[in-house]
């Protein structure tokens, strides 16, 4: 028998790692630290053995790499084992890069990473260039994982590639034609221990590039690309002129052109003005024309369940940001609305403060609802601020419907996981958009 690979956690990018080694006829070891999953024969049935309820030593000695998930810490014991014993520890992205590249077929990767904004980015990457009629696929962190979106791709296609910084970590002979770091604030803190290191994570992305790739990052934030590795030409987005930017007035400009002016996007707020100047950069990189990209910016209506519209009557409007799950997500949405704002706040708490919430909520705030198993969280930090106290989902919604006065928003972003009442954000933020409608329809 020949030696294994390991593939380490059997979520989605892990099952996709595993089925495409077992099919170039590899030898495919599945291990996870939970229990043994409900298709764990019919995995075994295609090849893929597993090792469930932890990672022993053990089954390091008949393999010569490891794949590793990006939930896993690369400092983890097991990783760091195979690190000592000279074992290849890389990751499901690379596996897919490096597949692509023995293809030589005119593809090009855009790679986009930062704290916030990366799946709304890298969706209106792929939004811009699908209106230029160039083949996209937006694919990594954001769901699809790039090895599964590479198998299926026709050659000459442009992948939009979100990264997080733990996918980067376990990258070796990845490259992007162009990358952007669209932003740095505090997260994954108990991973990284420091900023320093988690921005060292985040440079990776820049890694391979040469002198005819882009680099994309913010004007205000120079250090962002600080000792980066690759050789990759720099373009900056900002609110100074630079290759793109936004003026006082609020129009948009790209290399010296107009773009259009910010009141034509249908994704509100200051930070989906610095996702689009860095989309259109990209986008213009890989063969995108002003025109193209132009239009695909009027027309793209933003992420699901992040900020987006989702019904209007009597003068109120609606907003579901149910992928605010925590509360730096939820700060971005309430600074992205005008106000006055009915919020709704609540679900599995995650053990971070609400108080930061207050200061943007100064003098934009009609009530809060507080709502789901976080309410005793919620009433510790802003009990002070008005608000209503509902635990029930579609009671919470349709009483923050009624609360709300014309010329006001209703937003769901909950600073919470949706796990007491939901599966998970997607279905909390869809029933949200059928009482919405519901509502608008009476």
């Amino acid at each position: 028998m020949g030696m294994w690979s390991v593939v380490m956690g059997a979520g989605a990018s892990g099952r996709a790692a595993a089925q495409w080694l077992r099919d170039q006829g590899g030898e495919v070891l599945l291990t996870d630290l939970g229990p043994e999953p409900a298709d764990a024969r019919e995995l075994a049935a295609r090849g893929i053995q597993g090792v469930w309820g932890g990672h022993p030593l053990s089954i390091l000695d008949e393999c010569d790499r490891v794949i590793l998930s990006p939930g896993i810490p690369r400092s983890a014991p097991f990783v760091a084992e195979a690190l000592a014993r000279g074992i290849e520890v890389i990751g499901e992205v690379e596996l897919g890069h490096r597949l692509l590249r023995e293809r030589q077929d005119g593809s090009k990767v855009l790679a986009i990473t930062g704290t916030n904004g990366k799946s709304t980015t890298t969706d209106l990457v792929a939004h811009l260039l699908q209106t230029s009629g160039i083949p996209t696929v937006a694919c990594g962190n954001l769901g699809t994982p790039f090895l599964e979106a590479v198998q299926s791709a026709k050659p000459g296609t442009v992948f939009a590639l979100e990264l997080s910084s733990y996918q980067l970590e376990s990258l070796d002979s990845f490259h992007a034609e162009g990358a952007a770091f669209l932003n740095l604030t505090p997260d994954h803190l108990a991973r990284y221990g420091n900023l320093e290191t988690y921005r060292r994570a985040k440079l990776r992305v820049f890694g391979g590039q040469g002198r005819e790739d882009l680099r994309v990052v913010p004007l205000a934030h120079p250090e962002l690309a600080e000792g980066a590795p690759g050789q990759g030409n720099t373009a900056r987005f900002g609110w100074e002129p630079c290759e793109a930017w936004c003026d006082e007035a609020g129009q948009l400009h790209l290399h010296g052109e107009p773009l259009l002016h910010r009141s034509e996007l249908k994704i509100p707020g200051n930070h989906n003005i610095e996702n689009a100047l860095a989309a259109a950069l990209l986008a213009r990189h890989a063969g995108a024309s002003v025109e193209a990209i132009r239009e695909g910016l009027r027309t793209y209506p933003g992420l699901a369940h992040r900020i987006a519209f989702c019904g209007e009557k009597d003068g109120v409007r609606c907003y579901n940001d149910s992928k605010g799950t925590n509360v730096d997500a939820t700060l971005i949405a309430v600074r992205a609305l005008p106000g006055p704002l009915v919020l709704l706040l609540g679900g599995t708490d995650k053990g971070a403060s609400y108080a930061p919430l207050r200061e943007a909520l100064e003098g934009k705030l009609r009530r809060l609802v507080f709502l789901g198993d976080a309410i005793p969280q919620l009433e510790r930090d802003l009990d002070d601020l008005p608000h209503e106290t509902v635990w029930g989902f579609e009671d919470a919604v349709n009483g923050a419907l009624e609360l709300a006065e014309p010329g006001d928003q209703v937003l769901l972003s909950p600073a919470c996981a949706s796990f007491d009442q939901f599966k998970n954000f997607e279905e909390r933020g869809r029933r949200f958009e059928a009482l919405v409608a519901e509502w608008a329809k009476s």
